[in-house]
C-alpha cells in the first residue's frame, strides 16, 4: 500500500527503537523507491516503508535490527513519515533558528558584564596627507579614522578612492558583487558634514568597508555567493550593519564569500589573492580578506563557522578577529551552523579589529545567542602581566609517515603512476608544513625576547573532527529546501566535497548521533576552560588541530601575519591544477592567539604587542598600478 507524503512523522513513541534509528535515511531509501517506479511523474507518491529498507538504513546508522523487530516497527515509521512533509511545508527562511541556543560557556564560569569606555592608542604614525591619496590606501583603520577627524581627509575622498581601487583590481582579483556606491557616498557626506560639526561618533566615522555577502543590506541583493540567488533581494539591514551606520562608516561594497560560505568559489568565479593571483584566497570570507589585503577598503566584515576568517586572513596576509561565539549578534546573516557561525572584523591591525568590534558586539534582542558580556578595549593593558602558553605539539616536527603499502603484483603502469603521483604530493605538501613551521618557532622566540614566559599546554584528547558534522548536519537544514527541490544544481561546485553532496550526506546523519556529538562537545568545552585556567592567552600555529577544536567550544582567536615565506619555499607539483596551488615563495604566513571565552581583549592586547614588535601587519603586496 503507497502513502503519502502526509504520513511519515505523526507518531514518535510506539517503538522505542524506532526514534534511534534516522527516519530520514527510510525516507531517502523510499523517495528512491519510488523515483525508480514513477520516473516522470507530476508528484510522486512514496511507498510503503518495508523491512528491506529498515534493514538497509541500520546499516547506514551502525546499529542492527533483528527481523523480528523490524517487522513491529513498519506502522510507527510509515506514520511518522508524514511529519517531514507537514513541516517542510511551512517553507521555513533560512532566517528562522532551532528552538535551542548553543551556550559555550560550562558551568560555573561567569563573564564580565561591565562596560567601560574604550581607551584607544593616542599616537598615530600619519601625519601629513601624501599628494597621491592612494598612498593612504594601505593605512590602518585607526590611522584613517585620525586623519579624518583631523580634517585631513575628507570621508567622501577615502570613499572615492577606495571605490576606484575596488574597480580596478576587481578584474584581476574577482573579490566585489555589488558596490554600493550610493548609499556609500550619501553616507559620506553625512560624515564630513557631522565631523565639521563636531560630532565624531568614533575611530571609524567616515570609513570605507565592505561587508561580506552574506549580511543582508536593505535595497542591494544579497547573494550569499551562490548560484541562484544572485538576484535575492531581503528587505532589512543586519544588526552589524545598522550599528556600524550607526559609528558612521560608510559601506561601499558586498564582497564575495564562496558559495554559501564554503571555499573561495562563487557563482562569479574565484576570488584571489593579492599576493599571488595565480591562487584563490581562501574562504569562506574571501573577499572581505583579499580586498583588505589589496588595499580596496580600511575594514571589512567577515565571518567564520570553521575557519573562514582564520584561513583567508592567512592566505591574504591580514589580520582577523574570530569573536567569541555569543558576542556579536548574526540578525540579518545567512546562518549556515546556528551553533557555530560567528561574525568578525578583517582589518590590517589588531588595533582596528578591536575598534570594529567595540562597534558591533552586545545584544540586539533578536539573536538569542548573544550574551550582555563587554568587550572594555584598553590599548595600555599590561600584557606583560598575561600569562601566556602555548599548543607545544603545534610547533612541533611531525612524526615521520609509514610508507604507503606496496601495490599488489601485477599493478598497471597507469596504478604505478597515480601512485607515485599522489606520493609526491603528500611529500610536497609535508615539505611546505615543515617549511613554515620556522614561522611558527621564530613567533615563540620574538615571545621570549619580548618578556614572555611561555606555558607548554596540550589540547584535551577528545575526537574534535568527529563532531564536525554538527555542522554539516545544521547546513543540510537550513539549505533543506535547495535540496528537496533539486536546486542544489545551480550551485557553481559540485564536486564530492561541495555542499551539495554534503547536504545530500548530511540527510543520513541519525539525530540520535547528533545528540551524542553535542554531549561530547560539552566534555570539550569543560575540558578547554580547564586549559585556560592555566593561561590567558594560548599562541598556536593557525592550520593546526586547534581550529577545528576551537570552533566547536566557541573561543575567540586573533590571526596575525608571521611574515612572507622566501624565495626557498617549496612549491607544488606541477600536476597540482594552478587553482589548488597554495604556499610558495613570497606568500604571507600567520600565527593565532587564542583566549578563554569573552577574554577577546586579552588575545587582542598580546597580539597587537606581537604585531608592533613584528611589524609584519606593514607588509602589502604589490599590484599592478
Amino acid at each position: 500500500m503507497a502513502l503519502d507524503r502526509r504520513t511519515f512523522l505523526a507518531v514518535t513513541g510506539r517503538f522505542g527503537l524506532a526514534s534511534t534509528l534516522f527516519p530520514g535515511t527510510l525516507y531517502t531509501l523510499a523517495v528512491q523507491a519510488q523515483e525508480k517506479q514513477t520516473a516522470g511523474a507530476q508528484e510522486a507518491t512514496l511507498p510503503a516503508i518495508t523491512p528491506e529498507m529498515i534493514e538497509r538504513a541500520a546499516a547506514l546508522a551502525g546499529v542492527t535490527i533483528a527481523p523480528e523487530y523490524r517487522q513491529a516497527m513498519l506502522d510507527g515509521l510509515n506514520q511518522q513519515r508524514a511529519g517531514y512533509a507537514a513541516i517542510r511545508r511551512l517553507n521555513l527562511p533560512n532566517r528562522v533558528a532551532p528552538a535551542f541556543v548553543f551556550d559555550p560557556l560550562p558551568p560555573g564560569e561567569t563573564i564580565d558584564t561591565q562596560r567601560e569606555k574604550p581607551l584607544y592608542s593616542k599616537a598615530p604614525s600619519v601625519r601629513t596627507v601624501p599628494s597621491n591619496l592612494e598612498d593612504l590606501a594601505f593605512a590602518s583603520a585607526m590611522e584613517l579614522g585620525d586623519l579624518v577627524v583631523r580634517h585631513k581627509v575628507s570621508s567622501v575622498a577615502l570613499t572615492e578612492m577606495y571605490t576606484e581601487r575596488l574597480k580596478r583590481y576587481d578584474p584581476l582579483l574577482h573579490f566585489a558583487i555589488t558596490l554600493t556606491t550610493e548609499r556609500a557616498m550619501a553616507q559620506a557626506r553625512e560624515a564630513d558634514a557631522d565631523i565639521a560639526r563636531g560630532h565624531h561618533r568614533g575611530p571609524l566615522h567616515g570609513l570605507p568597508w565592505g561587508a561580506k555577502d552574506l549580511l543582508a543590506v536593505k535595497g542591494y541583493p544579497t547573494t550569499w555567493g551562490a548560484g541562484g540567488f544572485e538576484h535575492q533581494m531581503i528587505n532589512e539591514d543586519a544588526t552589524v550593519v545598522k550599528r556600524l551606520d550607526a559609528a558612521g562608516a560608510v559601506l561601499i561594497a558586498k564582497l564575495t564569500l564562496g558559495a554559501l560560505a564554503m571555499g573561495d568559489y562563487w557563482f562569479g568565479g574565484r576570488t584571489r589573492n593579492p599576493w599571488n593571483p595565480q591562487q584563490g584566497s581562501s574562504g569562506s570570507s574571501a573577499g572581505p580578506a583579499s580586498a583588505t589585503s589589496a588595499g580596496c577598503v580600511a575594514f571589512s566584515i567577515g565571518s567564520e563557522t570553521l575557519g573562514s576568517i582564520s584561513s583567508p586572513s592567512t592566505r591574504c596576509g591580514v589580520t582577523g578577529l574570530r569573536p567569541t561565539f555569543g558576542f556579536v549578534p548574526r540578525t540579518g546573516a545567512m546562518a549556515l551552523s546556528w551553533t557555530m557561525d560567528k561574525l568578525g572584523p578583517i582589518c590590517r591591525a589588531v588595533e582596528d579589529c578591536a575598534a570594529v568590534l567595540e562597534a558591533i558586539y552586545g545584544p540586539d534582542g533578536e539573536d538569542l545567542s548573544v550574551r550582555d558580556a563587554a568587550f572594555n578595549w584598553n590599548a595600555d593593558l599590561d600584557w606583560k602581566s598575561l600569562r601566556v602558553g602555548y599548543l607545544k605539539k603545534t610547533f612541533e616536527a611531525e612524526e615521520p609517515v609509514s610508507p604507503m603499502p606496496p601495490l599488489p603484483a601485477g599493478a598497471t603502469e597507469a596504478e604505478k603512476e597515480q601512485r607515485q603521483q599522489r606520493e609526491q604530493r603528500m611529500a610536497a605538501y609535508r615539505a611546505q608544513r615543515e617549511y613554515d613551521r620556522k614561522y611558527d618557532v621564530a613567533a615563540l622566540d620574538k615571545l621570549r625576547s619580548m618578556g614572555v614566559n611561555l606555558i607548554p599546554l596540550d589540547l584535551p584528547d577528545l575526537p574534535f573532527d568527529a563532531m564536525t558534522p554538527l555542522l554539516t548536519a545544521e547546513a543540510a537544514a537550513a539549505f533543506d529546501e535547495l535540496t528537496m527541490t533539486g536546486r542544489d544544481k545551480l550551485l557553481t561546485r559540485q564536486g564530492p566535497e561541495d555542499w551539495p553532496n554534503d547536504f545530500r550526506v548530511a540527510r543520513f546523519y541519525p539525530a540520535v548521533e547528533y545528540i551524542q556529538a553535542n554531549r561530547a562537545r560539552s566534555l570539550a568545552i569543560a575540558a578547554m576552560a580547564r586549559l585556560f585556567q592555566q593561561a590567558d592567552v594560548i599562541v598556536t600555529s593557525t592550520d593546526s588541530e586547534q581550529l577545528v577544536t576551537t570552533n566547536l567550544t566557541g573561543h575567540p582567536a586573533v590571526i596575525v601575519p608571521n611574515g612572507l615565506r622566501g624565495r626557498d619555499a617549496p612549491v607544488l607539483p606541477a600536476d597540482v591544477p594552478i587553482d589548488d596551488r597554495s604556499g610558495g615563495p613570497g606568500t604571507p604566513v600567520s600565527i593565532t592567539f587564542l583566549a578563554g571565552h569573552y577574554q577577546d581583549v586579552k588575545a587582542c592586547a598580546l597580539a597587537r604587542a606581537y604585531q608592533q614588535a613584528a611589524g609584519f601587519e606593514k607588509l602589502h603586496p604589490k599590484l599592478p598600478t
